[in-house]
């Protein structure tokens, strides 16, 4: 069994991703550009400065950046309290985890009050005995600080970790922290070839497989 598992949240644990894409397609159009494809792959899983940054090239708003990120955060906090999904297998691979005494950690480049208010809204506030967020740290990802203060404070060593992602930042976060990285693309197009395993979704048995269960019901390989 691996030390710990630590889940990104965006796009791996829930299915926040939608509701930040319905939320940049309407900011964008209010700035009369039509939010496309490529942008959401150059901004999935970075960090807000970085968003900003390339939202500002995309609307052709130079310095306006700290101002569009305040403004769809404003959106995307509105539209948790509708509620979100958690996505599939992960409920069930966090529940068979916790039975075999696994610890569990949260590490996310969002914003501390977006990931709070996202595991209550997903029903997850109380999943995981640790979760970090990109404001707890001095770098966000793709440096690997996140993984690393999850991992400390889960009393693990992060080479005897595993994290499952959902983006090429994460990948390189977690790779960085020295972790074995499950990759589970959240949107098409996606490289994630730098990750140990590549699978379509958390429920597939390769992914319980990696994290040390040989199936959805949590019994022990071999």
């Amino acid at each position: 069994m691996p030390a710990a598992v630590i889940f990104d949240n965006d796009g791996l644990t829930l299915d926040t991703e939608s509701a930040w894409s319905r939320d940049e397609t309407a900011l964008y159009a209010r700035h009369g550009t039509t939010f496309t494809l490529e942008h959401k792959r150059e901004m999935l899983g970075t960090a807000a400065s970085s968003s900003a940054l390339a939202m500002e090239r995309h609307l052709a708003l130079p310095g306006r950046g700290a101002a569009l990120m305040a403004e769809l955060h404003e959106l995307v906090m509105a539209e948790l309290e509708r509620g979100v999904d958690a996505l599939p297998g992960v409920p069930e691979l966090l529940a068979a985890l916790r039975a075999r005494g696994v610890p569990i950690g949260l590490a996310s480049n969002s914003a501390r009050p977006f990931v709070e208010r996202a595991l209550r809204a997903g029903g997850l506030a109380h999943a995981f005995d640790v979760v970090v967020s990109a404001d707890d740290v001095g770098r966000p990802k793709p440096a690997p600080d996140v993984y690393l203060a999850a991992a400390r404070a889960l009393g693990a060593d992060p080479p005897a970790c595993v994290a499952l992602e959902d983006s090429q930042t994460g990948v390189a976060a977690a790779r960085a922290a020295g972790m074995t990285v499950i990759a589970v693309p959240s949107l098409p197009g996606i490289a994630l070839d730098a990750a140990d395993l590549v699978a379509p979704s958390v429920a597939d048995p390769k992914v319980w497989e990696l994290v040390g269960l040989a199936d959805r019901d949590g019994r022990a390989v071999g």
